[in-house]
């Protein structure tokens, strides 16, 4: 069952991002807005949505389904299975002409989170897990960052949608990490902040106010790519630090304070 998830998985996320390069750089995304004008969905979010729900609900009609735009869709408690799905994470990017958005797609057993799939279209890369089997990009195995020095490492964050409406808008944080690393960068897609932590391309990433849709998939491919993912507050959605297991500690400790 295992397998099957994860091939069907990695093929609509294919699929999915497909449609997205059909409309990235074009005239045609109709954009909406959302929360405001930084929280906005294309059309090629809706289209991406709909042609994974579309699948699930053909090959797996009784499991559950939690997606962005659409929210949550429940089969009943005899649904042991939900795909986590955020069709196009990353809009602002893509809506910019920007190349780094992707597709995530987890799926739960019994409130675990099993398989992680994350698909980057215009790069081609696949990262995806499997719950105690490791973790990988494009069909190789991939680790997390060995590196320990705080000074050399460079680290990715992210920023709220309501930043300009509240003070707990991650600068303070920013302010306290950004001295103390080679680098920090924001990259506008938290799938593939965490995936690159996994693949050692990051040192480490944090970031608040996320969805269970932003990190379902990642945060098991960090887990099992060797790092380490925190939840670090419970009362702004979902705020996450991922890293290296030597840095981790450290940049916890810096962002939480």
């Amino acid at each position: 069952m295992t397998d099957s998830l994860l091939l069907n998985a990695i093929s609509w996320a294919r699929q999915a991002g497909a449609v997205q390069l059909k409309y990235f750089r074009s005239e045609n995304l109709q954009v909406e807005t959302k929360l405001n004008e930084s929280d906005i969905v294309t059309k090629a979010d809706k289209l991406s949505e709909q042609l994974l729900i579309d699948n699930i609900h053909r090959v797996y009609p009784t499991h559950s389904i939690l997606s962005e735009e659409s929210g949550e869709e429940s089969h009943g408690e005899e649904s042991e299975y939900r795909w986590i799905i955020d069709p196009l994470d990353g809009t602002t990017n893509f809506n910019a002409g920007l190349p780094l958005f992707s597709v995530s797609i987890a799926i739960e057993y019994r409130g675990e989170t099993i398989i992680g799939v994350v698909y980057a279209p215009y790069l081609d890369e696949v990262f995806h897990a499997v719950k105690g089997q490791g973790a990988f990009l494009n069909g190789r195995p991939i680790s997390a960052s060995c590196n320990d020095s705080l000074e050399k490492a460079v680290i990715s964050t992210g920023f709220p949608v309501d930043k300009k409406t509240t003070n707990d808008n991650n600068l303070t944080p920013f302010s306290k990490v950004m001295p103390e690393v080679r680098g920090i960068r924001r990259l506008g897609s938290a799938a593939v902040d965490l995936c690159y932590v996994a693949a050692g391309f990051l040192d480490g990433y944090w970031e608040i106010n996320l969805h269970k849709w932003d990190i379902a998939a990642g945060q098991l491919i960090v887990s099992e790519a060797g790092g380490m993912v925190t939840r670090f507050r419970p009362d702004r959605n979902y705020c996450v630090v991922a890293s290296s297991k030597a840095l981790h500690n450290r940049l916890l400790k810096m962002i939480s304070e």
